[in-house]
């Protein structure tokens, strides 16, 4: 519910400024009910220029209500909530059930979302989000279109709750604490997953899976690999995703996916489509990798149900897939093993369709051309990785490449080599290491609140109080978990920006008492992703933001160097009974 142009036009961005062709995304929405009101904020109104606070008349106070972030709202037309009931059971009629509610100026001014809310109750909707609660932050259109995910994935995750549990005894629901993986790589109880919250939640647990394997840190033992950042190399069967980890999580709290935008924390993860089903293609005197995938059904050629040329089928062909160990479960019946001569043959094709076969006229020149289709994978895949090393300030030399997935350790190699990486971990658990991070995961709660402020040791006092307020309300939610004061972990973040710009950056503030060390704390963050800084600037404050940590309760992986350790420190205690057992002379 909100503007017409503002959902289906968005922020007209270019997202390839040379296309010439430009395809505007699909909708997720069925229709827009546009709703005749409108608030604004007092100070921008009536005295943009004018400083000290803004007062109301005296005669006027029915006008005008304070917002969350502080600042008075003046309401210029109120609901008319007759109309919008008539309008809502007319929607409700043509079978929608599910409802996201925008309106300008929600993030600060909640109440006629929430009456609108209690109107669509009232009426029968099923599904109802409020952009005000689903991402409480200035910036209507990315809001909006959070709010409009939410209502187009919740009822998808609910059904899938309910099948879900429905295999279990009605215990499951009391009894056992189920949880589920997060887009920002922590746990959620079943009762507070939502859609917007798990859109990316599948590559999440990889992440967390190689951070707490892969990880080695400073204070561990001496080692000279301690404290060195990690790169993650997830690659699937459609696509690859990369990440980073250098001691903490990395977040954004915006993205685009599909052309929506998104607002809500989410680790930071780059993907690319070039996974083991990526399709190889020859075009326009090119070998091409993607992005369209062959899927797990056809899958492959190798597959045997009809499939094309794959990425798979490459690593295959050129004998880095050993089909000896893979099981009898392909072909119509799932019941036979993977076909190499297809294979072979596809490829053999394929090389007399480009004309590869009748100029190269051997078995390494088609080995040749197979590892070409090898290298442009590689290459898309090392690209995500230097958005996430170089684009930031980092080099990827200086970090370990941890490798999972299906496919992940037929790449790494390559893909370290181009890199300049000089250390790859293969996991023992590298094929199921996201199911592994998903045990390994705490719970995470995280809260926050607009604001409209500058930052300023005048204003201290203030800022740590709301962020009180929220860690005590953060700590109350996980208590009512079952976790222990002791088990959580609040962390206190500031949504920072200079004046006149609109790009924030999450400054983490904890420990900081004052506004110079917050301030600095977020001109490094600037110069690291933007290469500059402003001299003598205005910081403004947009978001208090919490994030409590309650740590999981079974975490028993340890990290490589441990287990490495502890290996070795059995075969050094199994050393002299073996030594006894091989020499019956006993030697004094």
């Amino acid at each position: 519910m909100a503007s017409w142009g503002i959902c289906r036009m968005t922020s007209q961005a270019r997202p390839h400024i040379f296309d010439l062709k430009i395809t505007a995304p699909d909708v997720l929405y069925a229709e827009v009910v546009e709703v005749d009101e409108r608030v604004t904020l007092a100070d921008y109104t009536h005295r943009p220029d004018a400083l000290g606070p803004f007062a109301p008349p005296p005669d006027a106070t029915d006008r005008y209500a304070r917002g969350r972030t502080g600042e008075w709202i003046e309401i210029l037309k109120p609901i008319d909530l007759a109309a919008l009931k008539q309008q809502l059971h007319d929607v409700y009629a043509r079978g929608i059930r599910s409802l996201a509610v925008v309106l300008l100026h929600a993030y600060t001014f909640t109440q006629h979302e929430k009456a609108i809310e209690a109107l669509a109750t009232e009426i029968g909707f099923t599904q109802i989000s409020l952009s005000s609660e689903i991402s409480p932050t200035i910036k209507v259109i990315s809001r909006g279109q959070s709010a409009t995910v939410d209502a187009y994935l919740d009822p998808c995750i609910k059904r899938y709750l309910a099948s879900f549990f429905e295999g279990f005894d009605a215990g499951i629901r009391t009894d056992v604490k189920v949880d589920f993986m997060k887009s920002d790589g922590g746990l959620v109880s079943s009762q507070n997953l939502s859609g917007i919250r798990s859109i990316l939640s599948g590559p999440a647990a990889g992440v967390v899976g190689y951070a707490r394997t892969s990880y080695i840190a400073h204070d561990d033992g001496g080692d000279p690999r301690a404290g060195k950042p990690v790169i993650g190399l997830d690659v699937g069967g459609t696509s690859t995703d990369v990440s980073r980890y250098a001691g903490t999580f990395e977040h954004v709290y915006e993205m685009n996916v599909s052309g929506v935008t998104i607002q809500e924390p989410q680790l930071d993860i780059n993907t690319v489509a070039a996974g083991g089903g990526a399709r190889l293609f020859y075009r326009n005197g090119m070998f091409v990798v993607g992005p369209e995938s062959t899927a797990a059904d056809p899958g492959p050629v190798c597959y045997r149900k009809g499939g094309n040329l794959a990425v798979t089928d490459a690593n295959l062909y050129l004998g880095r897939l050993v089909p000896e160990f893979f099981p009898k479960i392909f072909g119509p019946g799932e019941n036979e093993p993977l076909d190499v001569a297809a294979t072979a043959s596809a490829f053999e094709t394929l090389g007399e369709e480009i004309g590869w076969s009748a100029q190269h006229p051997s078995d390494a020149a088609m080995d040749a051309m197979v590892y070409g289709f090898i290298k442009v994978a590689n290459e898309a895949m090392c690209r995500p990785i230097r958005a996430l090393t170089q684009a930031k300030g980092h080099e990827p030399g200086d970090h370990i490449l941890a490798t999972f997935g299906g496919a992940g350790a037929q790449h790494a190699v390559s893909i370290a080599r181009s890199l300049g990486i000089e250390e790859i971990i293969v996991h023992r658990h590298s094929s199921i290491l996201s199911a592994s991070g998903l045990s390994l995961a705490d719970v995470i709660y995280e809260t926050s609140l607009p604001a409209a402020a500058q930052l300023s040791e005048d204003g201290m006092a203030a800022f740590t109080a709301q962020l009180d307020a929220l860690a005590a309300d953060a700590e109350q939610h996980l208590a009512a978990e079952g976790f222990a004061p002791a088990q959580i972990t609040c962390h206190r973040f500031l949504n920072l920006r200079y004046r006149g710009t609109s790009t924030t950056l999450m400054t983490l503030v904890d420990g900081a008492g004052r506004a110079a060390e917050i301030a600095a704390a977020f001109q490094q963050l600037h110069e690291q992703e933007f290469g500059f800084t402003q001299p003598h600037p205005v910081v403004l404050v947009d978001d208090f933001r919490v994030r409590a940590i309650a740590k999981s309760p079974i975490q028993t992986q340890t990290n490589w160097l441990h287990q490495l350790r502890a290996v070795e420190a059995d075969a050094a205690a199994d050393a002299p009974a073996a030594a006894a057992a091989a020499d019956p002379i006993p030697v004094t």
